[in-house]
């Protein structure tokens, strides 16, 4: 087999793997985007992001209040 036959069938065999591989992503991305739609659908999402939404917002308020107060507890410790 010469060189220029060996550079050929490597090339092709590159270009099926890179198939392949874009292929499974594709497939892969389609069937999460039929879950969301199931998910959805059934209204599964609805309960879990309320609930996370007002658990986030009292852990953020909580954390700035604690931040604030180390900072204050910092700078009084420094004078």
């Amino acid at each position: 087999m010469t060189i220029t036959g060996m550079l050929g069938q490597s090339g092709l065999l590159t270009l099926l793997g890179m198939c392949v591989v874009f292929g499974f992503i594709i497939i892969l991305i389609l069937c999460m985007k039929l879950l969301q739609v199931v998910v959805h659908a059934l209204k599964l999402d609805k309960v879990e992001q309320k609930d996370t939404t007002a658990s986030a917002n009292t852990t953020s308020v909580t954390d700035e209040k604690a931040v604030v107060a180390a900072i204050a507890a910092a700078i009084r410790e420094k004078k």
